[in-house]
């Protein structure tokens, strides 16, 4: 594999955000699933030696860097294992450049067209919802194959044709939620801020706890509050069988305070995702009281993929995450579109080549789901534990099955 990166200077702001695999490929990209004779007839029809170009868009600078960086780690990881070391499909050289969008939409569709007009066929990445929405639409109107990253937008889903994801979308948080407790006529309150983030998570748990028979109820913060004792008080008055909590930004700590001084966090299942390494220890006092929904942690799984890619990110200098999965599924996705295809030119030929695979990939049995491009995949529910020396680590507290947490259909 040949990288090209551009812009690749690493930051370590980081905005905290709620987070919140059924045949092995013997060759990475391929399954137990796809006909040997495909594979062969692709082998047999791609241009071999011909440099395969693969445009990767994401964040490396802005307040998503450090997505950015786990992602591109686990994408690079699973290029290694989906190509067997080679860095080649079908006898031609991958030539991957990454850019960085800086989080700014404007930036990354410019990055997008000019890869297209360079004659990109394939292109993936971002961890910003709004980008990926916006890279979906250049694909449907330059008819070239995109796979969003970490965006966890469920607009993503069904969008277009074009259009895949690598990662977990928010419903299947939710649903991952609504697994701690059976939900059916019990009161599911969300506490989050009133904007558009919190809004939409109420939405997602009206639409798949509500659906289960729960009583969806909600106390909304104001964005510029600071005082949060009188809405941890709303909650505990409600007394509702969970809480769910859906939280950005820096008052983060003062909230989950409040809630744990008013008594919240004793009387009732409060539920909430688990970010990536760096929110660990921003529960404080409160960490042992709650339950987190999770998409990935290293411990989270066992398998041999898993183990593959936390060893070659590792041994890279970097360190597994939250979003190191995405990437690596990213390039499984990647690999197997070209190679059922015999190339990139055929984009028709890469989505029917990806719609209704079954793979295994580090998070255990992943599906793509023909009619929407929904990426069905195990969740997980984690606790935050001691580490002995003033920190928190999390421990896996069991696995949601991918059906069990699959979205609605789209559309």
């Amino acid at each position: 594999m040949r990288a090209t990166k551009k812009s690749l200077a690493m930051t370590l702001g980081v905005a905290t955000m709620l987070a919140v695999a059924a045949c092995a490929p013997s060759t990475g990209g391929g399954s137990e699933n796809g006909s040997t004779t495909e594979s062969q007839n692709a082998s047999e029809h791609a241009p071999s030696g011909e440099p395969i170009n693969v445009g990767i868009i994401t964040s490396t600078t802005g307040p998503l860097a450090a997505y950015g960086e786990t992602f591109i780690d686990g994408f690079e990881a699973g290029l290694d294992y989906a190509t067997d070391g080679t860095g080649e499909v079908n006898g031609g050289e991958l030539n991957v450049t990454f850019e960085d969008d800086g989080g700014d939409t404007d930036r990354a569709v410019t990055i997008a067209r000019d890869l297209i007009g360079q004659g990109y066929k394939v292109l993936g990445g971002t961890a910003s919802s709004g980008i990926a929405l916006s890279l979906a639409e250049q694909a449907e109107q330059n008819q070239v194959l995109y796979i969003s990253g970490p965006a966890a937008t469920d607009a993503i889903t069904g969008i277009n044709d074009y259009t895949f994801r690598s990662g977990r979308q928010s419903l299947q948080d939710v649903a991952t939620a609504g697994s701690f407790v059976d939900v059916a006529g019990q009161q599911v309150l969300v506490f989050a801020q009133d904007n558009a983030f919190g809004q939409g998570n109420l939405a997602a748990v009206e639409a798949v706890l509500g659906a289960k028979g729960a009583e969806v109820t909600s106390v909304m913060v104001p964005e510029d509050v600071t005082e949060f004792t009188p809405f941890a008080a709303q909650v505990l008055d409600a007394a509702p069988t969970m809480v769910f909590v859906a939280w950005a930004g820096a008052t983060s700590g003062a909230m989950w305070q409040a809630l744990d001084q008013q008594g919240v966090l004793d009387d009732i299942t409060v539920v909430t995702g688990l970010g990536d390494t760096s929110t660990y220890n921003a529960y404080g006092a409160a960490s042992e009281k709650i339950d987190f929904l999770n998409h990935y942690f290293p411990g989270a799984t066992g398998n041999e993929i898993n183990q593959a890619m936390i060893e070659h990110v590792e041994a890279a200098g970097g360190t597994p995450d939250l979003f190191t999965p995405d990437g690596f599924v990213a390039a499984q996705m990647i690999v197997r579109a070209i190679e059922e295809a015999g190339g990139a030119e055929d984009v028709d030929a890469m989505i029917s080549a990806l719609e209704g695979w079954e793979f295994d990939g580090p998070k255990g049995s992943y599906t793509i789901r023909e009619s929407d491009h929904a990426l069905i995949q195990p969740m997980f529910q984690a606790k935050l534990v001691s580490d002995g020396s003033g920190g928190w680590v999390p421990e896996l507290v069991s696995e949601a099955a991918p059906e069990d947490v699959a979205p609605p259909e789209a559309g």
